[in-house]
Parts: structure tokens; C-alpha cells; sequence
């Protein structure tokens, strides 16, 4: 760009006022690097009449030595107040960046200039200057409210500028001295300049000045604009249909629209009026930007001005408020499509999109996996992507077959193809399709969802994938998880690849905390409800409280898998010496395993088992439900994961298995007691090896009364726990025996000694 002749004009799209004490010392340092004059940075200064001071940009121009400090600043602070570069002869357009956005046409455009109609404005001929600042008062202020006016005014630069004026009278007080004046407005407000006419603050204050800080209710916005004529500025304002409260001619080469802002605070009053000049910007209103402020002046209706009338054109015209015309300036240029009539397709209904996975979700459809951490989500997610890529069965249920991409933002690269082979692996699959599979890794690279939809699109938009997946969300949201309207933005995200793909998109989120089995599955995601309702298919992972009597049927069933598979292995034929029924029994297996084996290779056999029965521990149980929107609701599926995937309970073990937090109270204390007197037995061997093994050690015989005495219990009790009656302990005096010694006393010894 070429600043010497541009900078000037790009200033006028800066005010001064807005801008921190160094971006104002900024700008005067760009100016002087980029070849201008201190009188350039001084006449852009004096906007912002509450800190300019005469001479004071020249002071500091002085001082401006090799600052570095470019145009560019200039540029960048026009652009963060609402600036936009102009297209050029020389510059018609650019190459797409992956940061830009394709707009089919422009948000709140509605003024065509090539269609407007001018709508002349005319000085009123019979003209009541009293009843029109009655009128004007009686339209922007409460009784009670402090109105602030100036009619005086001070020459600089042979230009006429206003006093601060006065603020000390109510708006009731001035409407009332106004109607008994007999038509002299000076004699209420004081004497005016007829040849520069007089100014009027349009919000209220507080009486005690007339700076930002003295408004007491951010109710309007100045829009002023002389660089169009009146016609065009009273067509465009119409147009655009702008809440005016009042327009007035100002006597000049513009009018004055009292814009309806309606805001809480000062900081939602720049918002607004930031968005309505930007409205206006855009339809070709150049509005004089430094007419944000909320105390700003505004030509005063029923004075004249250099010969000509400032009078009241209108009241309360355009929409009645700031709400109003904002919704309707969002909506007018929707590309929303138009309501359909039923009877129109009654009779020949659009076709359904194919299922995805049969019965759970069906192709360009959204779908949220949540479940607790160590549920193996992501492990299920990758099992998924092989049942697509391949057109296999996922947990039961058969996958249309086509491409997919995994968008991995977990895990670093290596793991995560690692991952793969290791579940098609584990998963028995061939890999005949994996040119089917697309990972994205992103781990360290992850951005918001809002930027990331984009990038998605453009990289998938020719590849034909039927599913993308995403894992995991957390890494990608935008806002507050608990918040319904930003979570709804955010999964407003996912309808945008849906829609611009025509995919399926899945992914994944974490289960609130705490207890989640007395929860509705819907319920159970982190977060607003709004992850629960969003998705066309919510499938919820939970874990089942497996007890001891599971872990030992599986045990059993890893040791007889692990025997069959030794033998074929191993020792051919040997079927034709074991039954069915001993096939499924782990004592039969190794019974057998032991007689065939040889010494040689016992020791490896047996180390094989014990690990595979340890390995038991690490399995556990999960039950899937689901909440559909385009299916009738399933069955519970319960599962097994045994890493590195999940595994589908064939044998029905599961079904009546609930997870801990559904059980009722009795049962819960029935089980807490069963195992309490476990492990409290469990402690009475254990003590009951140790302190015989102490006495023992001594290389003495073990008399049962010393024994007793150790166990803080009587020797009646210790000696009935080896005979009949019904306190005997096996489990704890298996290895051991009671015996008379020589000297008649009872003692204690083990059964091999």
C-alpha cells in the first residue's frame, strides 16, 4: 500500500478518543516514518477535544527518532475500529488462504446505491421552533433528567466550536420555561450565534458535567454523515430502516440521526454502536466516526444556523427498537430456506439417508461416544474406523463400507498408527482396505472448533468420506462446557461439515463426575445438556462392578483357551482324549495338560498360565446404551475390553451385572459385608502364619495356649478350630493339626512335620 497518499484518509476512520495514551504516541511516530508533517498528527488530535492540548503534538514530534513505528500501526487500528481495505484497479482480488471465509454475499447489506431512491428534505414553511425542541426534549429525556446544551461558542482557526455548555437543568424545567417563553428560545437557554446555531447532548446526565463519565443511561447514537447529500442520507437512514428516535436537518450539509442503542453499560454501548456504523459502512453510509461518544453534541432543533433552519425532519421512525432492528438486520440476509407444505411431498417422500451403522445412525448424521476415562473410547472410535473402512460389524451392528477420516488430536503420530495396527491386529481383521482409513494428527496443533470446521472442509471436501471422527472434543471447544448457548455454537460446528460434506460426523466427550449409574445415559456426558441433545446418536459407555465370581469364570475360561491353544499347538490329535465338557473346565485342562506334557517343558506351560490368568485382572466389563432420534432404542450391549479392544459378551455373563451406583442399599450391604468377612479372614491367617511361624522359629513345639494368648483369643476357641464343632476354620488350620504332648498339654504342629 502506498501510505503518502493514503494514511490521511484511513485517519479519518480513527478516533482518537478510543485509542490508549501510547497508540496515540504510535500513530504520531507512523505518520512521521512514513514522510508527514506534526500538523497532520495535530489536526487528527483535536478530535479528541477532552485530551488534546495546543502544541503538545509538536513537542513530542520532536522527539520522534528512529522509532521503527510504520504505517502499518495506522492501518491496523483503522482496521480494529471498523475499517476496510478498498479493492483496487490494481489489486481486483487475491488467492484463497485457508484462513478466509467464502461469503456469498455480504451480512447486513440492504441498500442497493443503484436502486435508491432519493426522499428530498425540505425546510418547513411554517415553522414553530419552540414546539420543535419541545417536541425533540419530549421525545429523548424522562422529566427528571439532566439535559445538557450549548450556545455559545469559541473561534480557533477561524472555525466555530462549542463551550461545554450547561447541564444543570432537567429536561421538565427547560419544557416548562419553553412554553411560557412566547417563542424566545434565548431567553431559556441565553442567546445564540445565529451564524453558528446551537448544540444539545442527546443522552441524559448527572448534573455534574457533561463528559462520558456524566452520562447516566447509554440510550442513543449520533449518526451524522456528509458525504452524500441530504436526499441520499434521509433515503439510506429510511432504508435501513435505523431506530431513529429523532432526525435533524443541521442546517448544513447533514442531518442528524438519534439512533436508538438501549445499552446497559458503557462497555455494550461501544459494542453497539461499533456494529451500527459498521451496518452503515456497509451500505455505503459513511458515518462520521467521532461521534461515538455517548456526551457527544448534536445540532440543536428550532435555531437557525448561517441563515438556514436546524428543525426536527421526524420522530421515532424505522423500527421501534435497538432489539428489533438488530434481529431484523441479522435475518435479512439469511440464506435459510423457505417453509415447505406438507401436501407437496406427501405422496412422494425424499429418500431416507442410508444407515451408517445399521439401526444406530444413519450417513451425514452426528453421533457422541461418551463414557468415563479407562473406558477405551478411543480404542472403540479406531475399531469403528476399521468396521467402516472394511464394511465390517462394530460391537454388533454392520458399517456401510467407504473412506473415513480420523481426526486424532490425543495422541502423538507414532502411537496412534501403532494403535491401529494393534487393533486390526487384536481384531482379527484383514487389512484389505486401508487406503479406506485417513488419520489427521493434530496433537500439539489443535485450534478451536469454529477455526478447525473450516480447515476440515476444505481438506476432505474431494476425498468422499462417509464418516469423520473426532477425538477426543475437550481439546477443541470453544467456551464455557456448562454454557447451553456456546455449547450450542460449538456443536453448530459439526452440522457444518455434515451439511458442507455430506459425512457423518462422531466424536467423542468425558463423563461428568461422580456417580453416573443412577443417571439417565443422556445425562451423563459433561457439560451442558446441550451434548445430549444434539447429536442424532448419543451412545453411553458405563462400567460394570464385576465381582469375584466373574473374574474366576474368567479365569477359567483364559486357562482353558490357553491349554487348547498349547496342545494344538503342541500335541496334535490329543481332542480325541478329552470330552467337550472337559474342555470347558480349567482343573480337567491342566490335569490333562500336566500327564501329556513333559518335565522338560512343564515349567514353560505353566509360566504361560499364570499369565494369562493374571492378565484376567486387567479385563473389564461395559454396557452401551443409546438415545436415537432416527432409530427405535436398542438393547443394552454389554462388552468386554480386553486392550486393546472391545469385545462383545456372547455368553450373556454381563447381563445381570449393574453397575455399583444402580444397586440397591440392601445389596450393597450385603456385598460389603461378604467381602468385609473375607478380608477379615483373610487377616486371621495371615496373623495365624505369622505368630505360629515366630514360636516355631524359636525351635520350640508350638503349645496351643501360648498360640492363643497371641491371637488375643481363648485356647477353648483356637483348639475348637480343629476339630468338629461349628466354629472350625479349614481354610485357616488345613496345613496344621492338634496333638497331646508328653506331658499331657495340648499343641500345635503342621501336618507334614
Amino acid at each position: 500500500m502506498d501510505y503518502k497518499t493514503d494514511l490521511i484518509e484511513i485517519l479519518d476512520y480513527i478516533d482518537p478518543s478510543r485509542l490508549e495514551y501510547q497508540e496515540w504516541i504510535n500513530v504520531g511516530m507512523a505518520l512521521k516514518y512514513e514522510g508527514y508533517t506534526a500538523s497532520d498528527w495535530e489536526r487528527w488530535s483535536q478530535r479528541d477535544s477532552a485530551r488534546y492540548h495546543q502544541n503538545e503534538c509538536i513537542k513530542k514530534w520532536n522527539t520522534f527518532t528512529g522509532s521503527g513505528v510504520t504505517g502499518g500501526t495506522i492501518v491496523q487500528y483503522a482496521k480494529d475500529q471498523g475499517w476496510t481495505p478498498p479493492s483496487t484497479s490494481r489489486e481486483p482480488g487475491h488467492e484463497l488462504d485457508w484462513n478466509d471465509v467464502i461469503n456469498s454475499k455480504d451480512e447486513g447489506v440492504i441498500v442497493d446505491r443503484n436502486w435508491l431512491e432519493v426522499k428530498e428534505v425540505r425546510e418547513p414553511r411554517s415553522w414553530d421552533p419552540v414546539a420543535e425542541l419541545i417536541t425533540y426534549l419530549e421525545t429523548l429525556f424522562d422529566s427528571t433528567e439532566n439535559v445538557g446544551y450549548v450556545t455559545k461558542s469559541w473561534i480557533k482557526d477561524n472555525k466555530h466550536l462549542p463551550t461545554q455548555g450547561c447541564w444543570d437543568r432537567t429536561a421538565g424545567k427547560l419544557i416548562q420555561a419553553l412554553g411560557k417563553c412566547k417563542g424566545d428560545i434565548g431567553a431559556v437557554l441565553g442567546d445564540y450565534d445565529s451564524e453558528t446555531g446551537a448544540w444539545i447532548r442527546f443522552n441524559p446526565l448527572d448534573g455534574k458535567g457533561c463528559k462520558n463519565e456524566n452520562v447516566t443511561d447509554y440510550r442513543y447514537a449520533l449518526v451524522e454523515s456528509d458525504k452524500m447529500s441530504i436526499a441520499e442520507q434521509n433515503a439510506v437512514i429510511r432504508e435501513l430502516e435505523l431506530p431513529v428516535a429523532c432526525l435533524v436537518h443541521s442546517g448544513g450539509k447533514s442531518l442528524h440521526a438519534i439512533v436508538k442503542i438501549e445499552a446497559a453499560d458503557q462497555r455494550e454501548y461501544r459494542k453497539r454502536v461499533d456494529y451500527l456504523y459498521n451496518i452503515c459502512k456497509k451500505n455505503g453510509f459513511e458515518v462520521d466516526t467521532q461521534n461515538r461518544n455517548p456526551s457527544r453534541l448534536s445540532r440543536m432543533p428550532g435555531v437557525t444556523r448561517n441563515g438556514k433552519k436546524q428543525f426536527l425532519v421526524a420522530t421515532n421512525i424505522g423500527k421501534e427498537s435497538w432489539d428489533e432492528w438488530f434481529e431484523w438486520i441479522e435475518g435479512v440476509n439469511d440464506d435459510l430456506p423457505d417453509p415447505e407444505s406438507l401436501s407437496e411431498f406427501w405422496n412422494s417422500m425424499p429418500e431416507l439417508a442410508p444407515p451408517l451403522i445399521d439401526g444406530v445412525l444413519r450417513q451425514g448424521h452426528k453421533m457422541l461416544i461418551a463414557g468415563p476415562s479407562k473406558a477405551g473410547k478411543s480404542f472403540a472410535l479406531i475399531e469403528m474406523c476399521i468396521a467402516i473402512a472394511e464394511g465390517e460389524k462394530w460391537f454388533g451392528w454392520q458399517c456401510a463400507k467407504g473412506k473415513v477420516m480420523y481426526v486424532n488430536l490425543e495422541l502423538d503420530r507414532a502411537s496412534c498408527l501403532h494403535r491401529f495396527k494393534d487393533v486390526y491386529t487384536s481384531l482379527g481383521i484383514r487389512a484389505n482396505n486401508l487406503s479406506n482409513i485417513d488419520i489427521w494428527n493434530l496433537r500439539g496443533k489443535s485450534i478451536p472448533m469454529d477455526k478447525l470446521a473450516p480447515k476440515l472442509i476444505r481438506r476432505a471436501a474431494k476425498k468422499d468420506y462417509i464418516a469423520i471422527i473426532i477425538d477426543p472434543i475437550y481439546k477443541v471447544i470453544t467456551g464455557d462446557e456448562n454454557s447451553a448457548d456456546q455449547m450450542a455454537n460449538f456443536c453448530n460446528q459439526f452440522d457444518k461439515i455434515c451439511n458442507e460434506l455430506g459425512t457423518a460426523v462422531i466424536y467423542c466427550h468425558h463423563h461428568s463426575k461422580g456417580a453416573q449409574g443412577g443417571k439417565r445415559s443422556m445425562d451423563r456426558a459433561s457439560g451442558s445438556g446441550v451434548f445430549a441433545r444434539d447429536p442424532d446418536a448419543l451412545l453411553d459407555l458405563i462400567e460394570l462392578d464385576l465381582n469375584d465370581a466373574v473374574y474366576k469364570q474368567l479365569k477359567n475360561n483364559a486357562a482353558c483357551k490357553y491349554c487348547i491353544d498349547y496342545l494344538n499347538d503342541n500335541y496334535p490329535g490329543w481332542q480325541n482324549d478329552v470330552s467337550q465338557d472337559d474342555m470347558l473346565s480349567q482343573r480337567e485342562m491342566v490335569d490333562y495338560c500336566k500327564k501329556r506334557i513333559s518335565r522338560g517343558k512343564y515349567g514353560e506351560f505353566d509360566t504361560g498360565l499364570n499369565k494369562v490368568r493374571d492378565e484376567v485382572h486387567a479385563i473389564t466389563g461395559w454396557r452401551i446404551e443409546g438415545t436415537l432420534r432416527e432409530f427405535p432404542r436398542f438393547e443394552p450391549v454389554n462388552l468386554w475390553f480386553d486392550y486393546p479392544v472391545h469385545k462383545v459378551d456372547e455368553s450373556g455373563v454381563l447381563r445381570d451385572i449393574e453397575p455399583e451406583d444402580t444397586k440397591p442399599l440392601w445389596q450393597k450391604a450385603s456385598e460389603k459385608r461378604k467381602k468385609q468377612a473375607q478380608e477379615n479372614k483373610k487377616k486371621t491367617v495371615s496373623e495365624f502364619e505369622i505368630v505360629f511361624s515366630n514360636i516355631e522359629f524359636e525351635g520350640r513345639k508350638v503349645p496351643a495356649q501360648e498360640l492363643a494368648d497371641k491371637l488375643n483369643v481363648s485356647s477353648k476357641t483356637l483348639l475348637s478350630w480343629f476339630g468338629n464343632g461349628q466354629k472350625q476354620k479349614p481354610d485357616l488350620v488345613k496345613n496344621y493339626e492338634a496333638y497331646f504332648g508328653e506331658d499331657g498339654k495340648k499343641y500345635i504342629k503342621r501336618k507334614d512335620v
